[in-house]
């Protein structure tokens, strides 16, 4: 099968943002770490997953807005 200029850009968007994402939930697991009272498994799992959703959200929007400063539109 082959991917056309725009499928294969299309592709570098969605990688860039599962990319960011990644990142992102990395990021929020390490608030427990740095403030364990907080951010944890047990007791504090609720604001734990919020943390890491956010940081996520915000990675693969900074992900993909890097991507589209390389690649902003799919070549001809």
């Amino acid at each position: 099968m082959r991917l056309t200029h725009t499928q294969i850009w299309l592709r570098g968007i969605v990688a860039a943002a599962i990319s960011g994402a990644a990142g992102g939930v990395l990021t929020g697991f390490a608030a427990v770490g740095i403030d364990p009272q907080h951010f944890n498994l047990q007791s504090g799992v609720s604001a734990t997953l919020h943390i890491a959703e956010a940081a996520a959200l915000i990675n693969a929007i900074i992900g993909v807005a890097a991507y589209l400063q390389k690649s902003p539109l799919p070549d001809s």
